[in-house]
């Protein structure tokens, strides 16, 4: 069980660097469920608006390992693509593609670096800490999020939001009816990830 719960936990202790000093004394493979989703909630001049990815169209696989001195590696990344998102609204879907620059970088990446918190878990369901980067438009930016974790079996789900804005990565706010209707600069990214053990 402390076992499962170590590989639970390395979902947030990242290590992306393809050449690591110990050799891994177990390992695991999980899949992205194609359950997965991404919402982004923001607010105009003059209402509000939320644009989805509400399935991931993807099989990404991470590997998750434990070295020789306890340390949690995990190997992979994910990459959204920007032509998924749907802001239920043709005119503000074809905004919001553009704003991220879809026609230069057509991906978006999320990396997960490190936990704060790093007792085990004693339940199936914790709150936690961690640092992530997000990547958009060739602009990378590092920002603490707090998410939910669960463990169900053999599938472990995380859940959490984060407060982002278009200036961070150098963007400006979408338009409608040119200067008309203009979004505000602050969005909520809403996360709903689920992974399956690959036996």
């Amino acid at each position: 069980m402390k076992s499962l719960i170590i590989l639970f936990l390395a979902l947030t202790l990242t290590s992306f660097s393809k050449n690591h000093k110990h050799v891994a004394n177990r390992s695991s493979k999980w899949v992205i469920s194609e359950n997965s989703s991404l919402v982004v909630n923001g607010s105009t001049n003059v209402n509000k608006f939320s644009c989805s990815i509400r399935q991931y169209p993807k099989t990404d696989t991470v590997l998750i390992s434990e070295d020789q001195k306890s340390k949690i590696l995990l190997s992979g990344e994910l990459h959204i693509e920007v032509k998924n998102f749907d802001c239920n609204n043709q005119i503000m879907t074809k905004q919001l593609r553009k704003t991220l620059k879809e026609d230069q970088f057509p991906t978006f990446g999320i990396r997960f670096l490190s936990l704060k918190e790093t007792s085990f878990l004693k339940q199936k369901k914790d709150f936690v800490k961690g640092l992530v980067e997000i990547e958009i438009a060739g602009i990378t930016k590092r920002f603490e999020i707090s998410y939910q974790l669960n463990m169900d079996k053999n599938t472990m789900l995380f859940t959490g939001n984060q407060l982002i804005k278009f200036s961070d990565f150098k963007l400006t706010p979408p338009r409608k009816m040119g200067k008309l209707i203009q979004a505000k600069d602050q969005l909520v990214v809403v996360f709903f990830l689920k992974m399956e053990a690959v036996s």
